[in-house]
């Protein structure tokens, strides 16, 4: 484009490098859920039971090599589509432009050179001319003059159109695509640079996690949660295959290291839930996991391709040591029925066990639960970046249905994390046996359901100790069956009703009346 006169201008091809720009957003959109696709195949690869050998680490490799290609050349060309976007529309006005100017020129039967000057101009008026060639001559003097001035904006759009394009062939250009045809795998690969762990934004959200992780490489990615697991796994707004890898490591660590007492009794109890679901087929991912802070969240079900999520939350004098075996049975039992409730449902139940939970001492005090409502709201939110922002674990599949199933103090805890900042990621929020929500009714749960299970055998269902609570019939929620002789911790026992509601509506099928 350098040295473009004006009649080139007027003859550029706009909508041909319309439609080719619009094919390489197509191409970068595509290119997000098809890395996605090559992402989850290169660690399936990667695990022995899939494919072991050195025919698997081979082709494991080779995948994450072609996943980082994918991610090299996606960001390439959304580095150079803002400015090819900017290409097009200074182009398409360049052509208007030096289109009207040779138009004008015409109507004053003048022509124009290269620069946009016209040519043929006439000179001045006379004194000695008739009135009718004095208004002819300045109508075709005011054609030239309008002509030029158009002239002049056609190229200096056209010269900000050459300066997009240049800024646009950078980024492309480093991916090895520096003159026009086929670019070899080979030519693209020794152009990436190597990979490399990459900084966490400091006190970044789940969904800026969430987005500078989806800007990593496959490679990038691995060699982060080799480098510092502790930080991978903490990260809410990670996919939960990171996060399971990471805190697996992190749990080898503890048990390598921690001396008998507390937290190795929890990393002991929790390794052996875990190697027990590995030997039976289940999929189980470990999404937290503090030994200090005496935090465990494991999921039941893959979190980064479920359908339906239910994130239980248990009450007072749970702790992972000794009460995560049982937690863990209950996630099952409602993920099975949330499956019985709709067949061939991918579900994912998660035991949550996030916060500490009060003892006898401190049941009846709601600062355990102002502490572990944000903890809760948090990880919510992680649930829903990870899946949500673009390039992430869930690009091109719809974000899952999210259930709140809390328990007894969890649902006080609830309340506190739908008082947080922001609405409460979820879809639907299940009460069972509340001692009631501070301050609150069901519509202030920031839930599009809220459904609520008590009993007259289970007291705390009804005694309001922290406030109204699902037994009031104003309270807004919208009923689950129960037993007269229900009592405080049988609502998921698999002999109640409640249970097959409750799975109904992690399945999305109960509907909210």
């Amino acid at each position: 484009m350098s040295g473009t006169t004006v009649h080139q201008v007027a003859g550029w091809d706009v909508a041909g490098l319309r439609g080719g720009v619009g094919r390489l957003d197509q191409v970068a959109d595509r290119l997000l859920p098809w890395r996605a696709r090559l992402d989850v195949l290169g660690r399936q690869l990667g695990r022995a039971e899939c494919w072991s050998g050195p025919a698997g680490s081979v082709a494991a490799a080779a995948v994450v090599e072609l996943s980082t290609v994918a991610s090299g050349v996606s960001g390439a060309l959304a580095g150079s589509l803002t400015d090819l976007q900017g290409l097009t529309a200074a182009a398409t006005e360049a052509q208007e432009w030096a289109a009207g100017a040779l138009a004008t020129a015409a109507s004053g039967r003048l022509t124009l050179d290269g620069a946009g000057a016209p040519v043929g101009l006439p000179a001045p008026p006379s004194p000695a001319m008739a009135a009718d060639q004095v208004a002819d001559v300045l109508a075709d003097r005011e054609a030239g003059r309008l002509a030029a001035a158009r002239a002049e904006e056609a190229l200096l759009l056209a010269a900000r159109a050459l300066a997009c394009a240049r800024a646009a062939r950078q980024p492309l250009a480093g991916q090895g695509a520096s003159a026009p045809g086929a670019v070899g795998f080979a030519d693209l690969v020794v152009r990436l640079p190597a990979a490399r762990p990459l900084p966490v934004p400091p006190d970044a959200g789940p969904r800026r996690v969430a987005a500078w992780w989806s800007g990593l490489s496959a490679a990038e990615q691995l060699a982060e949660v080799a480098a510092r697991p502790a930080v991978v796994g903490a990260l809410d707004g990670l996919p939960a295959w990171a996060r399971d890898r990471a805190n697996r490591s992190v749990l080898a660590a503890a048990l390598a290291s921690l001396p008998a007492g507390g937290p190795r009794r929890t990393a002991e109890v929790l390794a052996a839930r875990l190697t027990a679901l590995d030997r039976a087929g289940a999929t189980a991912q470990l999404v937290q996991f503090d030994p200090a802070g005496d935090l465990v969240a494991v999921s039941l079900g893959d979190l980064d391709t479920a359908a339906a999520v239910g994130v239980l939350v248990p009450g007072i004098n749970t702790t992972p040591a000794d009460d995560l075996p049982a937690l863990l049975g209950q996630a099952a039992a409602v993920g099975s029925a949330a499956v019985a409730a709709a067949p061939g449902l991918a579900v994912a139940t998660v035991a949550w066990l996030g916060y500490r939970t009060p003892g006898l001492g401190t049941m009846a005090l709601p600062a355990a639960a102002r502490r572990g409502g944000p903890a809760l709201d948090r990880a919510l939110d992680g649930l829903a970046a990870a899946r949500t922002v673009p390039g992430g674990a869930g690009a091109g599949a719809a974000p899952p249905r999210t259930t709140v199933v809390a328990h007894s103090y969890g649902t006080v805890v609830t309340g506190q994390a739908a008082r947080a900042p922001g609405r409460l990621a979820a879809d639907a929020v299940v009460l069972l046996g509340s001692p009631g929500l501070a301050g609150g009714e069901a519509e202030d749960l920031e839930a599009a359901e809220v459904h609520g299970a008590w009993s007259l055998a289970d007291p705390v269902s009804w005694l309001q100790w922290f406030g109204d609570t699902p037994a009031d019939p104003s309270f807004g929620d919208t009923p689950l069956p129960t037993e007269l002789t229900e009592g405080h911790t049988d609502y998921l026992d698999p002999d109640r009703p409640t249970l097959a509601a409750v799975g109904e509506v992690v399945a999305g099928v109960r509907g909210a009346g």
